[in-house]
């Protein structure tokens, strides 16, 4: 199951999952205006129940903390849970409200807040598609507050996929405390991948063989 970040829809998976085949199953997250956290986190958890068995959820960038919650929701049908680029929100703090609200919506900043290791790899064709295909997101989703309810989540296991950071400097992050929630995981394995933040568009077939390896794992 595959979840993507902020501004993006399903279609941001389609290079990864020509390179996947029909196992893979992008998750189109609801994003009209009345839209909450928890209607996007029913629709992943939708996709998992409709798989056959249990399921690998992926997400990337806030996206980490859908398939988190998902894990949550479901820890007994969420085999693994893969998080590229990104980490679960703590308890009580809100989704992403990262950038300006306007009538509603946070809409896609431009480029200039990601420019560097983030945006380093994404070529000026790709910029302009993602800026003009951006889904913005709903204030209800962004400002929403996280809360978890099975503690059986942090026995699925958690594959953290870093590109535009290290491994060694996640586990910075986490030995220094900012991320509480990914250190109660019980079973993380770090895995690197040399590209910016969002690798589904400059290393879909990389991304797609990591991807299979820790379904494998």
């Amino acid at each position: 199951m595959l979840v993507g970040g902020l501004w993006t829809d399903s279609s941001v998976w389609s290079s990864v999952v020509a390179e996947l085949g029909p196992q893979a199953v992008p998750v189109e997250l609801p994003t009209h205006a009345s839209a909450t956290l928890d209607d996007q986190v029913a629709a992943v958890v939708a996709a998992v129940d409709a798989g056959p068995g249990t399921s690998v959820v992926v997400g990337h960038s806030a996206a980490c903390t859908l398939a988190w919650l998902a894990a949550d929701a479901r820890p007994d049908k969420v085999s693994k849970v893969v998080l590229i680029g990104g980490f679960p929100t703590a308890e009580g703090e809100q989704y992403a409200a990262f950038f300006e609200i306007v009538n509603g919506f946070m809409p896609f900043p431009g480029w200039e807040p990601f420019e560097g290791p983030d945006a380093a790899d994404l070529d000026s064709a790709t910029r302009e598609d993602f800026a003009a295909t951006a889904v913005a997101v709903p204030e209800g989703v962004a400002t929403a507050v996280v809360r978890y309810s099975d503690e059986r989540r942090l026995q699925v296991p958690v594959v953290l996929i870093c590109p535009e950071f290290t491994p060694e400097q996640a586990r910075e992050w986490l030995a220094e405390g900012e991320l509480p929630e990914l250190a109660k995981a019980t079973n993380l394995e770090l895995v690197n991948i040399d590209s910016g933040h969002w690798p589904m568009l400059t290393r879909p077939a990389e991304l797609a063989d990591l991807l299979q390896e820790s379904a494998r794992r």
